[in-house]
């Protein structure tokens, strides 16, 4: 392998990593609210959380770089106050990676949450469990076999996220040139098509290996649940 496509591997591997971590815990949020209380706006919420599965990932590039760029709403502020820049390096890959795995994430988190019973929720708070004792000690363990395939899921969704990426971040090499876009670089590149067979084979085992990685986990955790 070259310099560029072990950097495109490293990158590629750290921002999955940071998105999946950075989506974790508001992923679980929006998931609970989804799948346990009714309230006005609940279908227009759900319909925002997965419109990144429906929409051209270069919509969504494009609109992160409206709100993140330098000049967006949100990018201006963050540079003008904690003079952290988003756009064209690899915190805007993570964040891209980030929106286009999140619906994947809280999907799968909320049918784990829905097959919980909440039978056994209420037996816990008859027992005189408050509410967040009952949600750790009752309701997480039962929902970790989601929230496992949901991370594994999120990651892979990472790993192979293009448009957005491009469209926000642009394709730096060393900085914000991930898998897919190494890979579209070798193709577009005379004499790149063994570089690029050996990312398309690297890409798939990684996928393959999250997949079967997430199975193992949730059927482990779901056997040493009941028993």
């Amino acid at each position: 392998m070259t310099v560029m496509e072990w950097e495109a591997l490293r990158l590629s591997l750290w921002i999955s990593c940071c998105a999946v971590a950075g989506s974790l815990i508001p992923g679980i949020l929006v998931a609970w609210i989804l799948a346990r209380f009714e309230f006005w706006g609940k279908s227009l919420l759900d319909g925002l959380v997965h419109l990144p599965l429906v929409l051209p990932p270069v919509v969504i590039g494009y609109l992160l770089l409206l709100l993140f760029g330098q000049r967006g709403m949100m990018g201006a502020w963050l540079l003008k106050t904690f003079g952290i820049s988003i756009a064209f390096n690899w915190k805007g890959a993570a964040l891209a990676a980030a929106v286009m795995a999140f619906p994947l994430l809280v999907r799968a988190v909320r049918l784990s949450i829905e097959g919980v019973s909440q039978e056994i929720e209420d037996a816990a708070r008859t027992l005189g469990a408050g509410p967040a004792r009952v949600f750790f000690t009752v309701t997480l363990p039962l929902m970790t076999p989601g929230i496992i395939t949901g991370l594994i899921l999120s990651f892979a969704r990472s790993i192979g996220e293009f448009g957005a990426t491009i469209t926000f971040v642009s394709n730096i090499q060393g900085q914000t040139q991930t898998l897919p876009l190494a890979l579209y670089t070798l193709t577009q590149s005379p004499g790149g098509e063994s570089g690029a067979i050996r990312l398309c084979v690297i890409s798939v085992v990684v996928a393959m290996s999250a997949l079967i990685v997430s199975e193992l986990m949730s059927k482990r955790f779901t056997a040493y649940i009941r028993g």
